[in-house]
């Protein structure tokens, strides 16, 4: 079983939050990691595995990437159990129990995340007031609508294939997972010419070396249905993705995707990752030794919470497009810079920039709680 005092270190977690509803069902975790420098900013995320680990891996990641972003706020994550295609009304209310258990919590502020999006997030702050990523018609910022994510990300993109080598204009890209991060990226992406060549979901992998249709799968998505009913292309197990040839592979869903038992499957040469903890450090540490480069999760998919930071300030949608465009630039640069030079893999490079940072917040505080 998970244990919180295993997971702990000098950063946080700062609170650990547990809460059941059995009537309806509910099951769900809060973890405020570290609130330094502010309020956290977090996702509410929902699948039918989701645990405490994950939870405060997640959530010391927001506290890592919202460092890094020089944001207000540090980080926190939330979790619930439960299959996100449930009933939308049984959704509803369990999200909506959810919030009224945490609305004390004000160090903690909602966003959506896998599972939930900005009716979820309508809801929460209907219930307490909190929450960010709303819809334009209750005056947010709808960050899976616009792609906020996937906007920081093909910057990310741009400065690392500097970096690596690469021709960002004819290069052939891969998403592991197309939904809200992936498909947006894709589409980024493919504004700067690069060519979709590989994308998959739960359901599968469609393939095409000549160049998937983008729109196709985003009207496919939006139907509820999966990449592999395209009619084009060649289609293969979820796992697939894992050896298409490609020059800028994206993983964009769960965390934990690649690991040190199939990272030589990847054929790449570059890693944008679009999800947080999609790989393992030791998957890092041998991509590195194969001279593939990795743009760590929180420094290239911080487009979403800057946007939702921006929001929660009173921001319009384009003034936070712009603080997205300049931060990721600037901090992708700078880790990629730092780990060439301190011959380091990207990874640590990133957690020593964000650490700093934190623990130089943390020294302006009495307590680094609340």
């Amino acid at each position: 079983m998970d244990n919180v005092f295993s997971l702990s270190d000098s950063l946080g977690p700062a609170l650990v939050i547990h809460v059941t509803e059995p009537g309806i069902g509910l099951r769900g975790i809060l973890v405020v990691d570290n609130v330094a420098a502010g309020p956290s900013i977090g996702g509410l995320r929902m699948a039918e595995d989701v645990s405490l680990q994950e939870c405060f891996r997640l959530a010391r990641a927001m506290t890592l990437k919202n460092a890094a972003a020089g944001l207000r706020h540090g980080g926190g994550k939330s979790v619930m159990v439960g299959d996100p295609g449930m009933d939308p009304a049984k959704k509803e209310e369990m999200i909506r129990a959810f919030a009224c258990a945490l609305e004390g919590v004000e160090a903690y502020i909602f966003g959506p995340d896998m599972g939930t999006d900005e009716q979820a997030m309508a809801w929460v702050k209907d219930e307490i007031g909190r929450a960010v990523g709303l819809p334009r018609e209750i005056g947010g910022i709808p960050l899976d609508e616009i792609g906020a994510t996937g906007f920081g990300l093909a910057h990310a993109a741009e400065i690392a294939c500097a970096h690596a080598g690469i021709e960002l204009a004819g290069a052939r890209v891969a998403i592991q997972g197309f939904g809200a991060v992936g498909r947006h990226s894709a589409r980024f992406l493919a504004e700067r010419g690069a060519v979709l060549v590989a994308a998959t979901d739960s359901k599968g992998t469609v393939t095409d070396a000549g160049g998937l249709d983008i729109e196709a799968l985003c009207s496919l998505k939006a139907e509820r249905r999966s990449v592999v009913e395209l009619g084009s292309g060649t289609t293969a197990a979820v796992d697939a993705i894992l050896d298409v040839e490609c020059d800028i592979w994206v993983p964009a869903a769960r965390p934990d995707v690649v690991t040190e038992e199939n990272v030589d499957r990847l054929k790449t040469r570059l890693v944008v990752e679009g999800a947080n903890i999609p790989m393992t450090r030791g998957a890092e540490q041998r991509l590195a030794e194969r001279d593939v480069l990795v743009v760590p999760d929180f420094i290239a998919n911080a487009g979403g919470v800057i946007c939702a930071a921006m929001e929660y300030q009173g921001a319009a949608q384009s003034t936070a497009f712009d603080e997205i465009e300049e931060k990721i630039r600037f901090n992708t640069e700078a880790v990629l810079s730092a780990a060439e030079a301190d011959k380091v893999i990207p990874r640590e490079a990133a957690e020593i920039l964000a650490e700093t940072r934190v623990r130089r917040a943390m020294t302006t505080r009495r307590w680094s709680i609340f």
